[in-house]
């Protein structure tokens, strides 16, 4: 870590992240394939260059791909702002910074007073870390998958850590529980930004801890998370397997079952099963409260499946179907369900999701105004927020504004183009009609 000053806003990012010279190339490596592919002409970032950047020795900007990639990892800023002098405040720094430290301070105590273990760890290590996977899960619908995506991948490395310092066959137990967990939020983060192939080696990765724990609920969860991914890469009979092979394990919640008959639905729709589609749906539906499990309901949050989320879900199956009646009706329920919550508790992906599958509903009954007063809320997502189902959904109704009907007219070319502008800037923004575009796919 640098002991002066840093000279550029880049070298002030990579301080704050913490990124070294190793780290940010990974990154920038990364970044690159992403927006452009895995080609040997894609810019890479060699040790003098990097030190060059941060040092503030630049004269002119990178070339307009590197700049791009720099744009793509810290959304926020433009690559003139990086290359520029460093800020006087961090702008993303928490509004309470004694809170923060307090918060730093507590883990690195806590981290310290464990160091002694050798054989065993201390229980109150494990209860600290369940209550950071916890925390992650809960909290996951208000954070950039990104951010979610670092926050998760940092508590299985510490997991990982644990694991290394026991040899207690009841502790092994519940940190390879936890390690699961942490795996199975990489995979929906993984998911949300687009690297499917990733998402489903992750959700390998939970299902394999499940089975080896036998805790069926991690193993049910991956399993539908394996499922939704099938459908999302073209591969609907996979996906109804998958999600059929994780309704048969025992120890599920009603929470768990909601979540896995409405993939189900979806697979189903795709292989143009209407009626499994429908029956998928109404098991989906069924009050299972009086059945829990310690994962989709005693951990909850990303791992539950709220009755906003079913919504929304069945209205985007209902779109598969052609039913714009019920895909109507179930996105209005969806948002006069997170209406009903706290502002700062809402889901951004739930309200723009379920807003923008009003709005392909209102074009399925030829309602261009009604469609474009329904994506004023979808266009309120910020960049980095803009993940894979968000994408999917509002490139299926660009789609369908391109067709002949619309050609010449102004609001369907208007809104056409500001959905190829919203998508752009997305982390998945590269995802093609192949992969993840069949979400929706009618």
């Amino acid at each position: 870590m640098r002991t002066a000053k840093p000279r550029t806003l880049l070298a002030w990012l990579c301080d704050r992240d913490r990124l070294v010279y190793r780290r940010f190339e990974e990154r920038f490596t990364e970044v690159g394939v992403r927006l452009f592919g895995n080609s040997p002409t894609n810019p890479t970032c060699g040790e003098t260059q990097f030190r060059r950047w941060t040092g503030g020795k630049l004269a002119t900007l990178p070339g307009p791909a590197t700049c791009q990639i720099l744009e793509a990892m810290w959304p926020q800023f433009k690559a003139e702002q990086m290359f520029g002098p460093p800020p006087q405040t961090d702008p993303q720094a928490p509004a309470n910074d004694l809170e923060e430290r307090v918060r730093m301070t507590a883990e690195e105590a806590l981290e310290g007073a464990d160091v002694t273990a050798s054989a065993s760890i201390s229980d109150n290590t494990i209860d600290e870390l369940r209550d950071q996977v916890t925390a992650v899960a809960q909290r996951y619908h208000l954070k950039s998958p990104a951010t979610a995506y670092e926050e998760a991948d940092k508590l299985r490395l510490a997991i990982e850590r644990q694991r290394d310092r026991t040899q207690v066959p009841v502790q092994q137990q519940q940190l390879m529980i936890l390690n699961g967990q942490a795996a199975a939020l990489l995979s929906v983060a993984a998911f949300d930004l687009g690297f499917f192939p990733s998402a489903r080696s992750l959700a390998r990765t939970a299902a394999l801890f499940g089975e080896a724990t036998r805790f069926t609920p991690l193993q049910a969860y991956a399993g539908g998370t394996l499922a939704f991914i099938a459908y999302h890469t073209g591969n609907p009979s996979e996906a109804v397997v998958k999600a059929t092979q994780a309704l048969s394990h025992d120890g599920l919640g009603g929470m768990a079952h909601r979540r896995l008959q409405a993939i189900k639905a979806r697979a189903h729709a795709h292989l143009g099963d209407v009626a499994s589609a429908r029956q998928a749906i109404l098991l989906s539906a069924e009050d299972g409260s009086s059945r829990r499990d310690d994962l989709h309901d005693n951990v909850g949050g990303e791992f539950a499946f709220s009755l906003e989320r079913l919504a929304m879900s069945t209205s985007t199956t209902a779109l598969v179907i052609g039913d714009a009646a019920l895909a109507e009706a179930d996105a209005r329920r969806a948002l006069d369900l997170i209406g009903q919550q706290p502002t700062e508790e809402q889901s951004a992906h739930v309200r723009a999701g379920a807003s923008a599958d009003l709005a392909h509903a209102r074009l399925l009954a030829d309602d261009v105004d009604g469609a474009a007063d329904a994506l004023q809320t979808v266009w309120d997502v910020p960049a980095e927020h803009r993940q894979t189902g968000i994408v999917v959904r509002t490139a299926r109704i660009g789609r369908h504004l391109a067709r002949p009907q619309y050609h010449g007219a102004q609001v369907p070319t208007a809104l056409r183009e500001r959905i190829e502008d919203f998508n752009r800037v997305s982390p998945p923004h590269r995802i093609g009609p192949s992969v993840g575009l069949l979400a929706i796919e009618s």
